[in-house]
């Protein structure tokens, strides 16, 4: 709706200026106002992901971390990613056609894209959320709020010591100093943070290439930033083992695929390169791009106008138009059926779709294969730990050949012992025979 009133408000402005950059206008000032939505939303839909966790009231701490995770994943993947997608696959596809345009409230209509497709407004979409959301949320909300309730904590526990002068004066202890920190909250928000970039840097990389390299830069930034916060802003962290990274694990590769698909539908309806494909193989009289734009471009007859719905002013050229030029696959008026799609529009529609199937099926192959070609565990580790096992192994067959040992010469000992015992009295070998035998099954018990 905003952009729809502003594109009416200055393309009615006496201004030239503002008329001549009406969309460039509209584009930037939406997303900004966007972003800072998307900033507030992002805070509100954490505490409704907490408070649906806990009316679940899971059983153990590690279930309700899990489901805490996966309700603010998938509202701030919503929140965060949403005008992206309206601006990539919804935007100037329901606005109708001259004649029959689609309309809001009966006055306002749908906005379209630019001549050239919406592939650039996605990229000034994407690049100004994905920087904005990074500079002000991940780097500045990460500093500045934890500075700020330790200056409030602070404050409130200068307030109370004021009474006993004498105590504020001792000088306090390193733990009683941390006290004033912020405790520690776990690293949730962290792997929050490189979950939803790892989606801006994956799911619209074919319309923003650059959106890595802003990664990276901001990472080796936020590295330096965590590491101040961790030991200047936050309390000391209680140390706990993990075994793997969890459900985080398989948010990555959920993102990893949707990324492929969502690529390819980037690829083959966002942008020209499926129809240029088309009309260069199918249509192209001499075999180049020359007559494209004119092959994207289907007939309207003015007089067609509904009531209400054509020009103010139709000599504002300086002649009178009978017929006008919009992009589009439709038959002429002249045609049969007039205004129809034609064969062109179904067959780059089944080229796109094609090309969605092809892609999507190639990369999962490639991401396949290379999983299969790079081993989960390097070559050199695994050849260490299984040399490892095999040195135990013979570790215990020494142990075990050892005791054998022992028992077996333990066993010739007490023959000897018994032979000795047979060659005297027999009460006395009766005798010794029952000592030698009853220390025969204490030592076998032992």
């Amino acid at each position: 709706m905003y952009r729809i009133s502003t594109a009416a408000a200055l393309a009615m402005s006496s201004n030239p200026t503002a008329r001549a950059n009406v969309r460039v206008t509209v584009t930037a000032t939406a997303v900004i106002i966007n972003l800072v939505v998307i900033l507030i939303l992002d805070e509100v839909y954490g505490s409704v992901a907490r408070w649906l966790t806990q009316i679940e009231v899971p059983k153990t701490d590690k279930t309700f971390e899990e489901r805490l995770i996966f309700k603010a994943f998938l509202l701030k993947f919503v929140n965060a990613y949403t005008p992206i997608f309206y601006v990539a696959f919804f935007k100037g596809r329901i606005v109708g056609r001259p004649g029959d345009y689609y309309y809001i409230f009966q006055s306002f209509r749908m906005e379209e894209c630019a001549p050239g497709g919406c592939l650039m407004e996605l990229c000034i979409q994407l690049s100004i959320i994905m920087l904005g959301k990074q500079l002000i949320q991940n780097n500045l909300f990460e500093i500045g709020i934890p500075k700020m309730k330790k200056l409030i904590r602070y404050l409130k526990s200068r307030r109370q010591s004021a009474h006993d002068h004498e105590e504020h004066l001792k000088k306090k202890q390193r733990y009683e100093v941390d006290y004033n920190l912020e405790p520690f909250a776990g690293l949730t928000p962290e792997y929050m943070e490189m979950i939803i970039q790892f989606g801006f840097v994956t799911l619209f990389v074919a319309s923003f290439p650059l959106a890595p390299l802003f990664a990276l830069l901001n990472n080796i930034i936020e590295i330096r930033l965590d590491a101040k916060k961790f030991i200047t802003e936050l309390r000391r962290p209680v140390a706990t083992r993990a075994k793997d990274i969890g459900i985080w694990y398989n948010i990555l590769c959920g993102v990893g695929k949707v990324a492929v698909i969502i690529n390819a539908f980037v690829i083959s309806f966002t942008s020209d390169f499926i129809p240029r494909l088309v009309y260069l193989y199918m249509y192209s009289p001499d075999g180049t791009m020359h007559g494209f734009v004119n092959h994207t471009l289907s007939y309207f007859n003015a007089s067609d106008f509904k009531p209400g719905t054509e020009p103010n002013d139709p000599g504002a050229l300086g002649y009178n138009v009978d017929v006008c030029r919009y992009k589009d696959y439709r038959e002429p008026p002249w045609a049969t059926s007039k205004y129809d799609l034609t064969k062109e529009y179904w067959s780059v529609l089944a080229a796109r779709l094609a090309f969605v199937i092809v892609f999507q099926n190639l990369v999962m192959f490639m991401s396949d294969f290379v999983d299969w070609i790079i081993p989960d565990i390097p070559k050199d580790i695994s050849e260490q730990i299984h040399r490892e096992k095999v040195l135990m192994v013979e570790v215990f067959l020494k142990e075990e050949q050892g005791k054998l040992q022992m028992l077996e010469t333990w066993k010739e000992h007490e023959k000897k012992k018994e032979e000795i015992s047979n060659n005297q009295s027999p009460g006395l070998s009766h005798s010794h025979r029952g000592s030698s035998s009853s220390v025969y099954s204490q030592r076998v018990d032992v």
